[in-house]
């Protein structure tokens, strides 16, 4: 019978973790749609650029900018290690993937960084 009870707290905690993964993939995921204007208001300026890690840089900063990043990346973090989790890979190579993702997408003009570390204008 105690086996049977420490099973039962090992599934309700495993539920309860992905409960709370998927409550934060989904407020990760507002808040993306919520800031996606001031993000590509941002990029269009020049003022920020995809990074190679699927992650925001700032470039050219100043106004806001910092604070729109720090929150996106926050968000994308949870999303690229969510999607690792689901996956079995990283959130290091699910980054990458949606960095490469995002370079072929992105308008004319956008600041993008190479893999080698190097940024360009698409």
């Amino acid at each position: 019978m105690n086996s049977l009870r420490t099973v039962s707290v090992i599934f309700a905690a495993v539920g309860l973790t992905v409960a709370v993964a998927q409550a934060d993939e989904a407020s990760a995921k507002a808040g993306m749609r919520q800031r996606l204007g001031a993000v590509d208001a941002l990029k269009s300026a020049g003022k920020v650029g995809e990074a190679n890690t699927g992650l925001l840089a700032v470039r050219d900063g100043g106004g806001d900018a910092q604070g729109v990043v720090d929150a996106e990346n926050a968000d994308r973090a949870v999303l690229f290690a969510e999607t690792a989790r689901k996956t079995g890979g990283t959130a290091d190579a699910v980054g990458k993937a949606f960095a490469r993702q995002l370079a072929s997408a992105s308008q004319p003009g956008v600041w993008l960084q190479r893999e080698d570390g190097g940024w360009y204008k698409k």
